[in-house]
């Protein structure tokens, strides 16, 4: 029904999949901590934790992160070894000095706050395009796209692409297809809406 809804990508089709998505979205998401926030502290920190981890288990490390380093100041402050300590477990070691790495800079350097668009977000270590979207769009509501394996999972299922998404110019046509699908409002629910229906 999606697919053939979007086939030629008009508006009223977009705004058609775009309210289908979010009302199951809005009565099916998942509780996860970093949902119940529009920190971008929060939203970062879960965005970093989850690459490369499934949500069940980085949601532990998540809520210990949080209990430890409640700010940017915070984790800014503690030693990389305690950072280290506390990842211990997620792999990727690279993420957690990266992290440790962009919270110096926005304590020190931004006093605290963060940038408020994915173009800026991108200028901190460890945070791509992906990332960024997220937290700009989640946080502060700025019209951008997020892509990821479950956005490229969906999408690619709805416009029925069948050639690999690892394809530079494939990936390239599934971000376009992902920004003029977001929504002027709500755009990080419509975001998370993707992420959401990807994962299950």
């Amino acid at each position: 029904m999606m697919r053939s809804m979007l086939e030629n990508r008009t508006e009223i089709d977009a705004r058609s999949f775009r309210r289908v998505l979010l009302a199951w979205y809005r009565a099916n998401a998942r509780d996860m901590p970093w949902r119940r926030t529009k920190d971008p502290y929060a939203i970062w920190l879960s965005e970093i934790m989850l690459q490369q981890t499934r949500v069940d288990q980085g949601t532990p490390y998540y809520e210990r992160f949080i209990a430890a380093f409640p700010d940017v100041h915070a984790l800014a402050r503690a030693s990389e070894d305690r950072v280290l300590k506390l990842w211990e477990g997620l792999g990727y070691y690279s993420r957690a000095r990266n992290l440790h790495r962009a919270a110096k800079l926005v304590s020190s350097e931004n006093a605290g706050t963060f940038p408020q668009s994915a173009g800026q977000l991108q200028t901190l270590p460890g945070i791509g395009r992906y990332t960024a979207g997220a937290i700009a769009s989640i946080a502060f509501g700025e019209r951008v796209p997020v892509l990821d394996g479950n956005v490229i999972r969906v999408l690619s299922r709805v416009f029925n692409i069948e050639a690999c998404t690892d394809e530079p110019k494939v990936r390239d046509q599934l971000w376009e297809i992902a920004a003029t699908l977001v929504p002027v409002r709500d755009p990080g629910d419509f975001n998370q809406a993707l992420m959401e229906l990807g994962a299950r």
